[in-house]
């Protein structure tokens, strides 16, 4: 049986099994993803997240006829990766390019237009700017919002989680990203820290976790012009109810401003999206 997801949520979990602290084998990660592909929830799932040094390894795991999505990491600097995105099989569709251009504490504009340059020699493609949350940010931003002005299919990526407490913004910081994003029509996705929907405290290592429902409810609040205070409110509660309701009337729109997450559990978000009845429970059959 299929089940048809809300269009709020299409789209909205990269598969990011091989990246930890998952850290899938490449053989699983392929074949829980054609898993993933075939469910009823199908829809939810966006393309396997693949460092870009990984992608000659893909071919060897696919049928003949078999087609596989893929979001490319950047793991080689950013001049090589035209080359990387024309040399892989037919049978691989890069749907995405993803690439840190800096460092903490490192200025971003000098990778950032290298990255605006990848675009326009990659067509129409989407790239994804990962700026660090320090200095240099709103100048980043800048660089791409005047180059979605030309047409070019850039947007940003920010870190909100990782091994290490100050890889997590605290919810002022990524209020103040989705705001500018938001305030420049610069999409965002975000990676790390995001398998749960309302924010939380990891047992194990104390770190609080953002949510992905306190993000989704913070994007939409924002596309609709809320201030950075209503943002930094609806990222900081631990009630679901205020997020769910955040939800109502709106469930058949595409999401705005917010592309989505990474993540290497698909299990644990679309465990979160049922309990808070934003997606219907399917079957197979």
């Amino acid at each position: 049986m299929s089940t048809q997801l809300p269009a709020l949520v299409a789209g909205l979990v990269d598969d990011a099994a091989v990246f930890p602290p998952g850290s899938a084998s490449l053989p699983d990660a392929v074949a829980a993803h054609r898993r993933h592909r075939a469910a009823w929830y199908a829809d939810l799932v966006g393309p396997l997240l693949l460092p870009a040094s990984r992608l000659a390894e893909l071919p060897a795991l696919l049928g003949d006829g078999e087609r596989i999505a893929v979001g490319m990491i950047a793991d080689v600097p950013l001049g090589e990766l035209t080359k990387a995105c024309a040399e892989v099989d037919p049978r691989v569709e890069v749907r995405q390019v993803e690439a840190a251009v800096a460092k903490r504490g490192e200025d971003p504009l000098p990778g950032t237009a290298e990255l605006v340059a990848l675009a326009r020699a990659t067509g129409d493609r989407p790239v994804y700017a990962e700026i660090p949350l320090t200095f240099g940010l709103t100048a980043a931003l800048d660089v791409l919002a005047a180059a979605r002005a030309e047409g070019l299919p850039v947007a940003a990526k920010f870190r909100t989680g990782g091994l290490a407490a100050e890889l997590f913004p605290n919810p002022a910081e990524l209020a103040a990203v989705i705001g500018a994003c938001r305030d420049r029509r610069v999409p965002f996705k975000l990676t790390a820290g995001l398998h749960h929907a309302v924010r939380q405290v990891d047992p194990e290592t104390g770190f609080t976790h953002h949510g992905f429902g306190n993000v989704l409810a913070a994007s939409l609040a924002a596309a609709e012009g809320a201030g950075v205070g209503a943002i930094v409110e609806l990222l900081t509660v631990r009630d679901e109810r205020p997020l769910v309701e955040w939800t109502d009337g709106r469930r058949d729109a595409a999401r705005p401003l917010w592309v989505g997450f990474g993540s290497c559990s698909i299990a644990e978000p679309l465990s979160d999206l049922i309990r808070l009845g934003l997606v219907n429970g399917g079957s197979e059959s």
